[in-house]
């Protein structure tokens, strides 16, 4: 653990069924507003009590809502452009990771002194210039509080986290209304997401009191709603909606590790959702770490299940990683690379460019080699 550790996190979180109404409050000293979204958001209507407020209130407003899906550093560039010939002074961004991620980046490139390809080299260039107000639209990413943002880089056939605390949100809105109607399929891939930065933070060489408040916190949560919460359950949603970001919470703080390190080729080569190339690579990596985690792993037995009758500190680790698998199996979630075309042609590539995220990889509590990789992809074909 290290002996020394920090907290950072967005400055006013507002959560709680109709909190949504929270944005009259916020938006009070704004001048203009840039919204940021999807399309499929916008036709969905969940964008229109915040309209209802900016008119009630007079406040001028442009919506973006054709932002990018896991967008390339490129597309994320054009954003920033666009959103900067339109006069806004405030961002609230109702979308996933990947709408959140591009506000980030805009919020911190109101400017012509860098780009968003400069971040990729130089993130501590990032200078805050625009406050932003995240909503997020699954309970998964957690990208409403980080200071990570996720972009393609084509050239790699990698993706490449920007990491500046710049980019922490100002104000964040946790409304289980913004993921009522959310599709069973993708609750279970963004939970199954939020699951992996709970155990991977809890399991980090980053790990700390802060992260581990946060992460078990955020485990715990999700082992008791996800299945409920992709049934409809209101109550399970709100909960993901908090598991989501405490886990989020616990990225600052700590890190993910191999899990994430090996699944960032899956989506940035061959596009599968980041949900389920988590998912792919959670149990194949857990196993693989379990023996540097055990204790780690007894204590979240502990935590979620302390009147459980299992009494070995083995039994209660596999015990951990069996019901994770079951989950995910419950699910439905997709588990080999097979079915989204990959062939075992295509390991090498994949282990190379996964080396290649030391960032997350030197968090792992058991080292991962090469040939270690090969053998977790191998796995999952």
């Amino acid at each position: 653990m290290l002996e020394q550790y920090k907290l950072i996190m967005p400055k006013t979180i507002y959560g709680g069924f109709n909190a949504i109404s929270n944005v009259r409050e916020i938006v009070k000293d704004v001048k203009k507003v840039a919204i940021f979204t999807y399309e499929n958001v916008y036709e969905t209507g969940l964008i229109n009590t915040i309209i209802d407020i900016l008119d009630e209130k007079g406040i001028p407003f442009k919506v973006f809502k054709d932002l990018p899906v896991e967008p390339t550093y490129i597309q994320a560039q054009d954003v920033v452009d666009r959103f900067n010939l339109s006069e806004a002074d405030f961002i609230i961004a109702v979308g996933g990771g990947s709408v959140i991620d591009v506000a980030k980046l805009v919020s911190v490139l109101n400017t012509d002194k860098y780009t968003v390809k400069d971040l990729l080299e130089s993130p501590s260039l990032a200078k805050k210039t625009i406050r932003t107000l995240m909503i997020p639209t699954t309970a998964g990413t957690g990208a409403e509080a980080t200071p990570n943002a996720i972009v393609t880089v084509p050239e790699k056939s990698l993706k490449v986290g920007i990491v500046s605390n710049e980019m922490i949100a100002d104000y964040v809105i946790l409304d289980a209304e913004m993921i009522r109607n959310l599709p069973s399929s993708i609750a279970a891939s963004t939970g199954i997401d939020a699951l992996a930065h709970a155990i991977e933070c809890y399991t980090s060489k980053k790990a700390n009191p802060f992260s581990d408040l946060y992460s078990l916190g955020a485990f715990e949560l999700i082992i008791n709603n996800i299945e409920s919460a992709c049934d409809g359950n209101m109550e399970a949603k709100l909960n993901m909606l908090l598991a989501s970001f405490y886990a989020g919470i616990a990225i600052t703080a700590s890190g993910t590790t191999g899990v994430h390190a090996l699944s960032y080729p899956l989506g940035g080569k061959y596009h599968i959702p980041h949900g389920i190339s988590n998912a792919i690579m959670l149990m194949p990596v857990m196993r693989f770490n379990e023996p540097s985690i055990r204790s780690l792993l007894v204590g979240a037995y502990n935590r979620v299940w302390p009147y459980g009758n299992i009494e070995k500190d083995e039994e209660k680790s596999t015990w951990v990683l069996d019901y994770i698998e079951k989950i995910i199996r419950n699910l439905g979630i997709p588990q080999n690379l097979t079915s989204f075309g990959i062939n075992r042609d295509e390991v090498d590539e994949l282990v190379k460019n996964g080396m290649e995220v030391k960032r997350l990889l030197v968090n792992n509590m058991r080292e991962i080699t090469a040939a270690d990789a090969r053998a977790m992809y191998l796995q999952v074909l």
